[in-house]
């Protein structure tokens, strides 16, 4: 409670006038200051909301893996690699040695409600990887480990898959993404990785692991101003996922299932790692761009029955180029800076009829495409491969509609990947999204 003197200061006329003033001066620069006129590189916000973009933790060096704790795991030869058993577990019938690796716990810097996981393994032999996670809350209360999945790159002796539904008071899982439940604000979370193998032999060797949390905001940001007016276009391949409708049903069959193995395919296309003929001989050879089915029989998850899994997507690019990764970035502006970079992106949008303008789909609840570029004056040049062929991929798509249908659509979620010859760009201060 202010003192009288106080009061009698604030209630002084001039005082008052010179108030509301101030008050006409900074509403109008809030306002501008999520607009598009805003300085190229202005990233504050007048008001401290939420926004899309999410904090990534990456654990991908020795030094990252030494400030966990290891059960039977060492890092060796650029992974984490099991040395010893802690245990032996029976699952689907099979005897396997357990080992284990726990992060400290980590606190992002920002409340979140939703992590995802990815990571960047190697499974020999009858070996496959889970990847656990467990949450705090605002109020200190700690979940249960949640399975994020159980992954192995071949699906001969083990069907990779997310889990079945998890739930208690803090947080529940949703294929692949945990989220908290309604009005819980999380504060911190701890992985897990536990190795499995036959006992005596080779085990995975997991060269990262890596989560981004988000709290995403209750209405959508104003539509983001491009970093240039210089066009860039990369020269990412067009496939349709249309044109495999009706085939290899066992791995989803194709058509409007396939939008994130053929997505992720076109990345892969791109940097010249599509996985070679001897890999898909198995597909018929009257269908066209048979990798694409391969693509799909990598990502497959067989609990989900889908190949959407962002995880399981990203863990198939980590393994043919240098790097990848899920996150969630702000807008375009910071997809931007990737392309510019020679880094296209799979990004995850949504729309309602007519939310998005020339799209080869009238609506979706979920859809896959690759950004590929910009025009000059910042629209998305977009891979969209719900096409009916593979020459109509391209699309130009209007800006405000695009950013609307990414980031309410699905948070800016993107996959990202990379090779040698394509390094990160820059961050902005403020920026951890990668």
């Amino acid at each position: 409670m202010p003192s009288p003197t106080v009061r009698r200061v604030l209630s002084h006329p001039r005082v008052v006038v010179s108030l509301l003033v101030l008050v006409a001066l900074v509403v109008p620069l809030g306002v501008l200051s999520h607009g598009r006129t805003q300085p190229r590189d202005a990233r504050v916000r007048m008001v401290a909301e939420p926004s899309a973009a999410g904090t990534l933790t990456r654990y991908s060096s020795a030094a990252d893996f030494a400030s966990g704790r290891g059960q039977g795991t060492a890092y060796a030869d650029g992974a984490l690699r099991a040395t010893g058993s802690l245990a032996l577990r029976t699952v689907g019938g099979v005897r396997y040695s357990l080992s284990r690796w726990t992060s400290a716990w980590v606190a992002p810097g920002q409340s979140f409600t939703e992590l995802v996981p990815s990571w960047s393994a190697r499974t020999p032999g009858r070996s496959w990887l889970q990847v656990r996670v467990r949450v705090r809350d605002s109020q200190g209360r700690v979940s249960a480990y949640k399975d994020l999945g159980r992954w192995a790159s071949r699906d001969r002796t083990f069907k990779r898959h997310s889990a079945a539904a998890q739930a208690d008071t803090v947080a529940r899982v949703a294929t692949d993404t945990l989220k908290a439940q309604p009005g819980v604000s999380l504060t911190g979370y701890q992985l897990r990785l536990q190795l499995m193998r036959l006992p005596g032999h080779t085990g995975p060797a997991v060269s990262s692991v890596s989560a981004v949390v988000s709290q995403l905001p209750a209405s959508p940001a104003a539509t983001s101003a491009p970093l240039s007016t210089t066009a860039i276009s990369l020269a990412v391949p067009g496939y349709s996922q249309m044109i495999h409708r009706g085939q290899d049903p066992e791995y989803g069959g194709g058509g409007e299932a396939w939008c994130s193995p053929t997505s992720l395919a076109m990345v892969l296309g791109y940097y010249g790692r599509l996985p070679g003929p001897a890999s898909y001989a198995w597909v018929n050879r009257r269908y066209a761009d048979r990798w694409v089915n391969q693509v799909a029989r990598m990502t497959y998850d067989y609990r989900y029955r889908g190949t959407g899994n962002w995880a399981f997507n990203a863990a198939v690019g980590a393994r043919r180029v240098t790097d990848a990764f899920v996150t969630r970035l702000a807008d375009l502006r910071d997809a931007e800076r990737f392309l510019r970079s020679g880094i296209p992106l799979v990004v995850s949008i949504r729309f309602s009829r007519g939310g998005l303008t020339g799209a080869p789909i009238s609506a979706t609840a979920g859809h896959l495409v690759v950004l590929a570029g910009l025009t000059a004056t910042g629209d998305p040049i977009v891979m969209d491969p719900a096409a009916a062929q593979d020459s109509t991929v391209r699309h130009v798509y209007d800006r405000a509609q695009f950013e609307r249908a990414w980031l309410g659509g699905s948070g800016g979620m993107a996959y990202v990947l990379r090779d040698a010859a394509h390094a990160l760009p820059t961050r902005p201060a403020g920026v951890h999204a990668w």
